[in-house]
């Protein structure tokens, strides 16, 4: 019995969780967790479809991107993945999509101001757009460069990837990471969506709308998450 079974179940459930809630079409996006032990990671086959989809196909992968255990190939992502992995500390799970606002405001190349407590429960700040790709970055290492342009951006904006787990790549699309679990990035990356399309309809109503006060963003991020939150029930 494979060792990682637990685990690639888990990967499995947070796959067909993005279908079920209509993050991904097709063959599109994947979702990966790492091992307890921080050595390895599970992640979604290349182009195999979520009804055909088993647990067996999910792909064990090292951190230096070596399969492990699978007879599939990864995710064609997974450099992206491996990149993250390495370089944000503590990222249990990531998770990427083409959901439809997402990729709507990352082919723009905009960021998205905070314009609601709902983004600011979730996300501290603007949700951010990479710059664009090189030509040189596309045809050389493609996807580990779209991992590099991630964590390029949170250090050009001195922003704290625990405290906005999100990111939008400029003309492809979202990436979310969680410090808990697959299915805690599944369910971010639905929030991440349906504060993309909120902010769509918000700039749609007016052209002009700007970010809610800074005090009010901090009362519905602090209160949510940090030492003195107080949001939900307190655990024993």
């Amino acid at each position: 019995m494979s060792k990682f079974k637990e685990l690639k179940k888990r990967v499995y459930d947070a796959n067909i969780k993005l279908k079920k809630f209509n993050l991904v079409i097709h063959t599109w996006g994947n979702v990966s967790e790492l091992s307890k032990d921080g050595k390895y990671y599970a992640i979604k086959p290349s182009g195999v479809s979520y009804e055909s989809m088993t647990p067996e196909d999910i792909v064990v992968m090292d951190l230096n991107g070596k399969i492990v255990e699978g007879k599939l190939n990864p995710s064609s992502d997974e450099p992206t993945h491996t990149w993250i992995y390495k370089n944000f500390k503590d990222v249990k799970a990531i998770a990427h999509t083409h959901s439809q606002y997402g990729v709507a405001w990352a082919s723009t190349g905009q960021s998205i101001p905070c314009y609601s407590s709902t983004h600011a429960d979730n996300f501290y700040g603007p949700i951010m757009c990479t710059r664009e790709l090189t030509d040189d970055e596309i045809n050389n290492n493609y996807e580990l460069n779209t991992g590099k342009v991630i964590t390029e951006s949170f250090k050009k904006e001195n922003k704290d990837p625990k405290s906005s787990p999100a990111v939008l790549v400029k003309s492809h699309g979202p990436f979310a990471w969680s410090y808990k679990s697959s299915d805690d990035v599944v369910d971010l990356t639905l929030t991440l969506e349906e504060i993309a399309k909120m902010s769509y309809f918000s700039r749609m109503i007016d052209a002009d709308i700007k970010p809610a006060k800074q005090y009010l963003q901090d009362k519905h991020y602090y209160r949510k998450h940090g030492k003195n939150a107080y949001y939900g029930q307190k655990k024993n």
